[in-house]
């Protein structure tokens, strides 16, 4: 995606409409293009990203990985991700329950990577389960 954005000519791009056009050439995902677009700056002159894709692009591997930490979280965390997500898959459980050993998982079907925008009300009512089980 980083790739996509930076090879994106955001030059006389006047129009996010422009620009999404343009960027579903790289990106098929409508939403995923949407988040991506919204670090788009047209107003500028010249149209600019407000994010640094170079440090992104070289950093990447460090953003994606797992970080090496000690310590343990021993109070209740829950994990949410959509079912369409491989950002926390059931092969991940072992490690993530190493440092929170009370983390408790759950999927909200037919959601994605953003499933608080994708789907806002069952993620609200996950939260708010979540949030009146702790009292």
């Amino acid at each position: 995606l980083v790739q996509a954005m930076k090879e994106l000519d955001i030059e006389g791009l006047r129009k996010r409409s422009e620009a999404d056009a343009a960027l579903s050439e790289r990106v098929a995902e409508d939403s995923t293009r949407a988040f991506l677009l919204q670090s788009l700056d047209l107003k500028s002159d010249p149209p600019r990203w407000r994010l640094n894709l170079d440090v992104l692009a070289e950093e990447m591997h460090k953003i994606l990985s797992w970080p090496a930490v000690e310590g343990r979280y021993q109070g209740r965390v829950l994990f949410i991700s959509g079912g369409g997500s491989d950002y926390v898959l059931p092969d991940h459980r072992p490690v993530i329950k190493g440092y929170f050993p009370a983390a408790r998982f759950v999927k909200i079907p037919g959601a994605g990577h953003w499933l608080h925008a994708e789907k806002p009300r069952e993620f609200e009512s996950t939260i708010a389960v979540w949030l009146g089980a702790g009292n």
